[in-house]
């Protein structure tokens, strides 16, 4: 009974990994605006050349994709909850986290694929200024940071090397998510000075057709968490009944 136990723990790792390295390298070209929206705007283009090869999207949604199922698992099978308050944070901000990675795949994945829309910081940052989200996509980004701290403290705690290196990576976890926010804010200022080009028809109408499909997947996996604990809380009570 161990094996099967241990390799999901270790499954659970890797594809945790991989979306931490996603997001951190999303963070860092954020920050990238602190400098310019030029240089922000390439690191982008560098990030769409990893990101969109084949095996790089494989990794990033297959690792999506086994990590809220691990996780959806997680609240089916989960009996007590009386859990300590960093587990109760980590995985409360886990199940964050896809709200973003929807969003990205939607708009920056199937946009491209079915109008051709290329992303770019100027016309996201346009975009997020004229629906007045912005402080919606950094407040999207912190829960996904937070859980990915904690999961990779929870699991590399128990080494020294760890230990002797708390002190920077507290420093890490608290400045990456910051410089990103002021690199963020920064793009911000300079795209609303820019002269405003109104969006064509046709362009308004592809983001209405991708904000449904982003809603539509949205709606998906809240009513996948919510499916998921309610018949874990029904086997619970049954279980419990039975004995």
């Amino acid at each position: 009974m161990a094996l099967p136990h241990f390799s999901l723990r270790r499954l659970r790792l890797a594809s945790g990994l991989v979306m931490f390295v996603y997001l951190t390298l999303h963070l860092v070209n954020h920050a990238l605006g602190i400098f310019s929206l030029d240089v922000a705007e390439r690191g982008l283009r560098v990030a769409l050349a990893i990101w969109r090869n084949p095996i790089a999207s494989f990794l990033l949604y297959g690792a999506a994709a086994i990590h809220v199922s691990l996780a959806l698992s997680t609240l089916y099978s989960r009996r007590a909850w009386d859990l300590p308050w960093i587990e109760i944070i980590r995985l409360f901000a886990g199940f964050s986290f896809p709200l973003l990675l929807i969003g990205h795949a939607v708009n920056a994945r199937l946009g491209d694929a079915l109008y051709s829309l290329h992303p770019s910081y100027s016309s996201i940052i346009t975009n997020l200024l004229a629906a007045g989200t912005q402080g919606l996509q950094l407040g999207l980004l912190a829960p996904g940071w937070i859980h990915g701290c904690l999961g990779l403290w929870i699991t590399l705690r128990r080494f020294q090397a760890m230990l002797r290196l708390k002190p920077l990576l507290m420093a890490l976890v608290v400045l990456i998510p910051f410089a990103a926010a002021a690199g963020f804010v920064r793009m911000a200022l300079v795209v609303s000075a820019l002269p405003p080009t109104p969006p064509s028809a046709a362009l308004l109408a592809e983001q209405q057709a991708l904000g449904y499909w982003a809603d539509a997947a949205m709606r998906g996996y809240l009513g996948a968490i919510a499916t998921a604990l309610l018949l874990g809380r029904m086997r619970a009570f049954f279980a419990s009944r039975s004995t």
